[in-house]
């Protein structure tokens, strides 16, 4: 009969070491297996807290990138707890009749605890910052559990920031790391919706939130230049684990009966802008173009998917427009469809929005294989992606003359078209696969880990040496020792 062991994996990045019982085979228990036996764990399971407000059902945004990180960890064998807030984006809707103060559901494997918090209909900041704070008010007395790593992600800023406090705190201390999708002072430099006093509040808290973790993730190499030189973060504490595609390619059936079903004719061109409808998308442009293709009779349709706190005017500014479209938000199995089903695929951006973020919506449109229009600054992370990518056109924001001619030069080049695609399929292949963000990810959580560990042997060889009378006066206190290792993250 075959032998049932203990063995226990000596792993020092978890504490206490994992025990699992193995049944072995006869050859193998001949060997005698009467005694626990510990072998080195290769790959140890690590008990990872994944701290940001958006999470699946969201479609879109920083949603499915969150959710990516956690179910892929938990694929991987971490144990995964996520403390996120409630669905909202990109409707700012909250879901009807829910009201519950904490909520807690366990998806693919990961424990989802949702906490509640306002959520603002319009575009004001202060409203956006009330929600972000109470968000972040319910992360300080909400149970962590025991994590080894702490994974923050930012936005939201305030969330992020009362966290990495609470780690530094705690006295478990562990890891912490934080995902920088977008930078938030940088934005509200760029939008101007605040005044120079709250700007300089808000890039304070940012940097001191960076300067405080033990690592930071960005999705972009643009954004170094911007930790390091404004909110002077170590430039080695920086890593870059890029955004990947989520969605599928469109299926050429799918696409077609989604076109005819809408009434988007063959012979005009069909430019979609898919995702977020807010004030730094500046979509007010793309009315402007679209009312000039119905003054001059170009045969070009702008379709606008998706929702956000400015669709409701923007729908006011354009009622009437016959080259004018609003979709609600599709399903996720209908999305590759709806833009397979465009001619041109269009990025457009307010003047002045250039290096706080790197939309989303481009990892999805790469995989659509069509082209792609970019309206916005020349020196803006948007453009410059887009040329790396070699899949598209670029006029500047706020030329809706450009961006129409630009789009029907695009729509109407069958040959051009098709070169385009590809090259963002390439693109895919090369920099944007989910498997190989997270093997980084996973590489990156791993590191902290062992970080946390080390910290946590310097501070037991300290307080043993101090209760034995060992510690010398003017020796490093395991406080100054973790600041001088934390650049090994």
């Amino acid at each position: 009969m075959p032998s049932t062991i203990k063995l226990t994996f000596a792993d020092e990045t978890v504490a206490p070491p994992r025990t699992t019982h193995v049944v072995l085979s006869d050859t193998i228990s001949a060997c005698g297996a009467d005694r626990p036996i510990t072998l080195p764990c290769m790959s140890p399971s690590i008990r990872i807290a994944i701290l940001g407000i958006n999470f699946a059902p969201e479609p879109t945004g920083i949603a499915p990138y969150a959710t990516g990180l956690a179910l892929g960890m938990a694929k991987r064998g971490h144990e995964v707890l996520v403390l996120t807030g409630q669905p909202h984006y990109p409707y700012w809707k909250r879901r009807q009749g829910d009201w519950r103060l904490r909520t807690e559901e366990v998806i693919d494997g990961v424990r989802v605890r949702r906490l509640n918090h306002p959520i603002p209909r319009g575009s004001s900041w202060t409203a956006r910052a009330v929600m972000e704070a109470t968000y972040g008010l319910q992360l300080l007395t909400t149970r962590w559990g025991r994590p080894d790593v702490v994974i923050c992600v930012s936005p939201p800023l305030f969330g992020a920031a009362l966290s990495v406090i609470r780690s530094r705190l705690g006295w478990r201390r562990p890891a912490t790391g934080v995902i920088v999708q977008d930078l938030y002072s940088r934005g509200l430099r760029e939008t101007g919706v605040t005044n120079g006093l709250a700007e300089r509040i808000v890039r304070g808290l940012e940097s001191l939130t960076l300067r405080l973790c033990d690592s930071v993730s960005v999705i972009h190499d643009g954004f170094r230049a911007e930790l390091v030189d404004c909110l002077h973060v170590d430039r080695h504490r920086i890593r870059t684990v890029r955004n990947w595609t989520h969605v599928n390619s469109p299926d050429p059936s799918a696409s077609a009966a989604f076109r005819a079903a809408h009434g988007w004719n063959d012979d005009e061109v069909v430019v979609v802008h898919a995702g977020n409808m807010g004030y730094k998308q500046g979509l007010e442009n793309v009315i402007a173009a679209a009312s000039l293709a119905a003054d001059v009779g170009a045969r070009a349709r702008f379709v606008m998917l998706g929702d956000g706190s400015q669709r409701a005017s923007l729908e006011q500014i354009g009622a009437g427009l016959p080259t004018l479209e609003f979709l609600d938000p599709v399903a996720a199995h209908e999305f590759p469809a709806v833009l397979g089903a465009a001619d041109v695929l269009l990025v457009n951006q307010r003047p002045g929005i250039a290096q706080m973020s790197v939309p989303s919506k481009l990892t999805s449109y790469f995989k659509s294989a069509k082209p792609i229009l970019a309206a916005t600054d020349s020196d803006g992370l948007t453009a410059r992606e887009l040329a790396s990518s070699g899949a598209g056109g670029w006029v500047p924001a706020n030329r809706p003359d450009l961006l129409l001619s630009e789009a029907i030069r695009l729509g109407t080049n069958p040959g051009l078209a098709a070169e385009l695609g590809e090259a963002g399929l390439r693109y895919c292949a090369e920099l944007l696969s989910e498997d190989a963000a997270l093997d980084l990810y996973e590489q990156w959580i791993h590191d902290l880990a062992n970080s946390h560990r080390s910290a946590r042997k310097r501070r037991g060889r300290w307080s043993i040496a101090r209760m034995s009378g060992e510690h010398r006066p003017g020796s490093s206190t395991p406080r100054e020792t973790d600041r001088a290792g934390r650049g090994a993250t």
